[in-house]
């Protein structure tokens, strides 16, 4: 399996785990920098590598009235003060048009699950030549991904992330299949488990209780680090009764450092037998 460098951090087979963590969407530069703070004092105690997610513009929101984020512009610079403390920054990127201002700033490109299929956009990032994140489709199976990868690679590019995010069951639902992480791993490249988009339940509003199961984020999380998972993305706010987007889906980050120490105990166990 091949291994995907991100400033000083190194993802794949061998590795520590690694946290992919923050908001689900930019809502100000106070909250993404007391996020931050928060959620590097919380990795510098555990020793464990720390990516920052946020999005500075979510494109798939269910309802005109949604908030979606600052934009590019002011997105990215509120994502340039985080990497000025030394924090790899991770963020969605929707259309070609944006893929070369936010090369500029962000250190992983991140393909959004509902883009997974779309060639243009695939190429286009992979051609960028940094470091990508492809979220799996929750319409694909894990083995679908192997063509993805394929458009990526014929753009040179090989340093590529696959997200397992959960997939379809029934309207609304996803279900997280535990096999799919050992077999996307198989496909040659490190595997990221998205611990708290597959607890959305879907056609319901995201900021209301009802939008999502967050008490099974943890269960879900330990059970993908048990199965050999290279990292682990949770989105995380300080407030979350105040988030503007997924509430219902995120980590109360006064939970994080807690199921952290799960995960990294798991972890242990795992690498020191070879599974990963």
């Amino acid at each position: 399996m091949k291994t995907v460098r991100i400033g000083d951090i190194t993802v794949g087979a061998g590795q520590p785990l690694v946290l992919i963590a923050g908001p689900c969407v930019i809502e100000s530069e106070a909250v993404i920098l007391e996020t931050m703070d928060r959620v590097q004092d919380i990795t510098a105690r555990l020793e464990m590598p720390f990516i920052f997610k946020s999005s500075y513009f979510k494109a798939n929101r269910s309802s005109i009235d949604y908030y979606t984020g600052p934009g590019l512009a002011e997105g990215l610079r509120i994502l340039q003060k985080v990497r000025g403390y030394d924090i790899p920054v991770l963020s969605d990127v929707h259309a070609v048009t944006e893929v070369d201002d936010a090369a500029e700033v962000l250190d992983v490109l991140q393909l959004p699950a509902h883009l997974s299929m779309q060639t243009d956009l695939t190429v286009a990032l992979a051609r960028v030549g940094k470091p990508l994140n492809i979220k799996k489709g929750q319409f694909l199976a894990p083995g679908d991904m192997q063509a993805v990868v394929r458009k990526i690679e014929s753009a040179g590019n090989e340093n590529i992330l696959l997200t397992e995010r959960g997939s379809c069951f029934g309207y609304h639902d996803l279900v997280a299949d535990m096999r799919s992480v050992p077999e996307m791993r198989r496909i040659g490249y490190p595997v990221i488990f998205d611990a708290t988009h597959v607890v959305r339940l879907y056609g319901r509003p995201s900021s209301e209780a009802q939008g999502g199961t967050p008490e099974n984020i943890a269960p879900l999380a330990r059970a993908a680090v048990a199965t050999g998972c290279d990292a682990v993305f949770i989105e995380t706010h300080p407030r979350i009764s105040e988030a503007l987007c997924d509430a219902a889906s995120m980590l109360p980050l006064d939970q994080l450092e807690s199921l952290l120490e799960q995960l990294l105990d798991i972890s242990q166990v795992v690498r020191r037998h070879g599974v990963v």
